[in-house]
């Protein structure tokens, strides 16, 4: 009897599969299964990541080129600038550049199965950030318990797991590296600064600088946290008054971005008065431009005072447009619908993101996660959900900052994180956010216009039913035969005239890219 069951059991596994892997346009993607739709990269090589990068005159510049395919790999630069030398062997460029402009490279990868090549923009000038920065932080994991050994564990993580080769390269601590005034946890007690008042990190991190050089020396870059108050939202010692020592420090120590929280700065600071809530940030900023080192800035300041409209103004690569998304574990879901969808229609958010400059929605939470509980566990977020996560955060360019625990990738978070046609969708060069362009009940379509005159389509239900989502030509700017793809399957759907129907489960989404059929 038992085997009969399983055996039964099979057959309808087999024939759900069978199921949706042969169905036909209006295309169907699956329910709430963790069913993985993005497929394995091939053992050709195919080069990922963004194909334009920023550096300041006289900066150390540091760029691993991200690409897949079956180990070893010969990389190579054609028309590399004076200044930046190439390793053949890592894909590391490494060097500086004197002379501002517009450097054309093509980037050539090679193995036995064949050779893979793009062209990559080098752009030496004040602009850093010319596509959104994509990562790793430590918070929505570990929170108040990140270590030395956390860090050096998730750098090694993002290159184990193949992340590095899809574009990812910010490893980036969160809050509670710095002394904790009054705590009885031995471990995060010390003298906040030294005789000359440069701030000093806990016993949970002896040694920054060796840090910072184990991830530069994996190919990757390296973030760190604090506040323009005078202590961070976790209580630690943080950066009021003491501005210019803690980024020197942070240049000694060799950081690549800064995430400056506001937190405490409200009993400095007014958050009703625009010019309050600017000072600290044009502060900073100004700081960070006098050093011989690139740091990204990002303002963490919750949205407030529209932030969207000035806070390239004031010096900051990125600036989040809501509260934490993960405020509450059991809210992230709620949160996602309200502080993604809504806050970016309301606000017209698109209006404002772009190269040099990027709307922040907080981080991607897939994967294992804090529950605030002190425990690790799965994201609360469906599966479905989780497909509506990643699809927005590239439709409106959004910084791709993972911050589940990464050395603990299971397969379908891997594949959400790593399909490279949804990464191509948010580092898109011409660097220019998406919206949404209707909304039927609980469904909705958003387009974002790409730089080889392509268009990337979401179609989304946020409903509590399967249902049925059309992109009407007329209504998303184009005339005439699409080529229509699915993105997350990378499978060619199809010539179609007017519009496209999917149906698009609970909570979920078809994401689409469409070619004017002469493209």
């Amino acid at each position: 009897m038992k085997n009969r069951l399983l055996s039964s059991l099979a057959a309808i596994i087999i024939i759900a599969i069978l199921s949706f892997s042969c169905s036909t346009a209006p295309d169907k993607v699956p329910d709430d299964g963790k069913i993985i739709l993005t497929p394995k990269p091939g053992p050709e090589p195919r080069i990922n990541g963004t194909k334009i990068f920023g550096v300041r005159p006289g900066s150390p510049f540091m760029f691993k080129i991200p690409a897949t395919g079956l180990r070893p790999i010969k990389y190579e630069v054609i028309n590399l600038p004076d200044g930046l030398t190439c390793d053949n062997s890592t894909g590391m460029i490494t060097g500086t550049l004197n002379s501002p402009g517009e450097y054309k490279t093509i980037v050539r990868a090679t193995n036995n199965k064949g050779t893979a090549e793009r062209e990559f923009r080098i752009v030496c000038g004040e602009q850093l950030a010319l596509t959104p920065h994509m990562g790793w932080n430590s918070w929505y994991v570990w929170e108040n318990h990140v270590t030395d050994s956390i860090m050096r564990a998730a750098a090694d993580a993002m290159v184990s797991s193949g992340m590095i080769d899809h574009g990812y390269m910010y490893i980036n601590i969160d809050d509670c590296w710095s002394v904790k005034p009054g705590s009885d946890d031995p471990s995060l007690t010390g003298e906040p600064r030294d005789a000359s008042g440069m701030i000093n990190s806990n016993k949970r991190f002896p040694d920054m600088k060796d840090m910072t050089d184990y991830i530069h020396s994996l190919g990757l870059k390296a973030g760190i946290y604090t506040s323009p108050g005078e202590l961070t939202c976790a209580g630690h010692v943080a950066a009021y008054q003491y501005e210019e020592k803690d980024v020197a420090r942070f240049v000694e120590w060799g950081f690549d971005f800064l995430k400056y929280d506001w937190c405490s700065y409200s009993k400095v600071g007014n958050k009703e008065l625009l010019e309050d809530l600017q000072k600290p940030y044009l502060l900073i900023s100004s700081i960070i431009r006098k050093q011989n080192r690139d740091i990204i800035l990002n303002l963490c300041q919750y949205g407030m005072g529209d932030v969207w409209k000035w806070g390239k103004q004031v010096g900051g690569q990125s600036w989040r447009t809501a509260g934490d998304l993960g405020g509450s574990f059991e809210g992230i879901g709620k949160a996602l619908f309200r502080d993604g969808f809504d806050v970016y229609s309301r606000d017209s958010l698109h209006l404002y993101g772009g190269p040099g400059g990027w709307n922040d929605p907080d981080y991607l939470l897939i994967g294992y996660l804090s529950n605030w509980k002190g425990q690790t566990v799965p994201t609360p977020l469906t599966p479905n959900e989780q497909y509506t996560h990643v699809s927005l955060w590239s439709i409106v360019a959004a910084p791709l900052i993972f911050s589940g625990d990464i050395t603990r990738l299971d397969e379908f978070t891997l594949s959400l994180l790593t399909n490279d046609e949804i990464i191509e969708v948010d580092q898109d060069p011409l660097g220019k956010p998406g919206y949404r362009v209707s909304k039927n009940g609980d469904t909705e379509v958003w387009i974002r216009n790409l730089e080889d005159g392509s268009k990337a389509v979401g179609l989304f239900n946020r409903g509590e039913n399967e249902a049925e989502v059309t992109a009407v030509w007329e209504e998303i700017g184009v005339t005439g035969k699409q080529r229509v793809r699915d993105l997350w399957r990378q499978k060619d759907l199809g010539d179609f005239s007017d519009k496209y129907t999917s149906t698009v489960p609970v909570h979920g989404v078809v994401m689409l890219r469409l070619w004017p059929e002469k493209l």
